[in-house]
């Protein structure tokens, strides 16, 4: 009996140490990162959302060396007309990380099911960790007024971290950061209890074709049409062994979609870019400053949106 009590102990000392290594190891990983350069976080709901909304200024982050780390709090394992489970959470997380790949970014899915997602403790701590992990500069989510209740949770979860970052005894395990990140919301065209401000507008045409190059590897997605989809819709889309009529065809919606956003925030462009500049803009991400991060000055703006205001070569 007392060797069996001695043996359990012995391996739970074991078991502590381990998970103390572990804590460092992150620690340290995140200090090597340091090097001078933005680190910005995007959440999204799903593997799709926050490669749509922040994928082109991800891009020109990118560009500049700056670290972008674009995470789906849920595997999407619901988000298909024809198929489920782990089968489509796998397809999706390669998927994601093949948009990533091709915009220079790094991707994170979490294996949260989608639909499912709840504004918990438990996963309060996780997003929390996840921006320590990555000392985040900026972190970028979902306004929690949205028509999907995982894109509502992931916003209220992304809150409630501000400022809980930074405080050393909630999730001990991982260091605090010494400073609250500048959060943003991601545009959206709804109203209630107030609609989207348009805080920064950023001018995406240097990089527009790139993103939707990456876009087009969310084949069950941007294609296939997700949840939404069916076997008609998918008839009028391009076949996939014409890959460059299926390009076209997306290139054409997403045209819409980013350029619908560079007229809705027309006033916005030409104030930051200047009005020759500003109002020949074709296509542009919006994003609204979160009251509960940093508060930005218009001097620290242009710091983590170096390309904010500026005239693209």
């Amino acid at each position: 009996m007392l060797k069996r009590l001695a043996l359990q102990f012995l391996s739970l000392i074991v078991l502590l140490t381990y998970s103390t290594i572990i804590c460092t190891a992150q620690s340290t990983t995140s200090d090597s990162k340091d090097d001078g350069k933005l680190r910005i976080v995007c959440f999204g709901a799903h593997p799709d959302d926050a490669e749509y909304k922040c994928g082109g200024t991800a891009a020109m982050w990118a560009k500049l060396g700056h670290h972008v780390l674009l995470v789906s709090v849920t595997n999407g394992d619901i988000g298909h007309w024809k198929m489920a489970g782990g089968e489509l959470a796998k397809r999706r997380t390669a998927e994601s990380t093949e948009v990533a790949k091709r915009l220079g970014v790094t991707s994170k899915v979490l294996d949260i099911h989608d639909g499912e997602l709840l504004p918990t403790l438990e996963n309060r701590k996780t997003i929390c960790k996840i921006i320590r992990e990555w000392n985040a500069d900026i972190v970028i989510s979902h306004r929690p007024w949205d028509y999907h209740p995982d894109h509502r949770y992931t916003g209220i979860l992304v809150q409630d971290a501000a400022f809980m970052v930074t405080v050393p005894f909630f999730c001990p395990d991982v260091p605090h950061l010494k400073k609250n990140p500048v959060f943003l919301y991601s545009s959206d065209r709804f109203t209630k209890p107030y609609p989207f401000t348009a805080d920064v507008v950023v001018a995406i045409d240097s990089v527009f074709d790139q993103k939707v190059d990456a876009l087009t590897a969310l084949v069950s997605q941007a294609f296939e049409g997700g949840a939404g989809g069916s076997a008609e819709r998918l008839a009028l889309v391009p076949p996939a062994s014409a890959p460059q009529e299926r390009k076209a065809w997306l290139h054409e919606r997403w045209a819409r979609r980013q350029g619908g956003e560079a007229n809705r925030f027309r006033e916005e462009l030409i104030r930051a870019y200047g009005l020759q500049i500003g109002s020949k803009v074709k296509y542009a991400e919006a994003f609204e400053i979160c009251e509960y991060g940093a508060r930005p000055s218009k001097k620290r703006l242009q710091e983590l949106f170096p390309f904010y205001g500026a005239v693209e070569k």
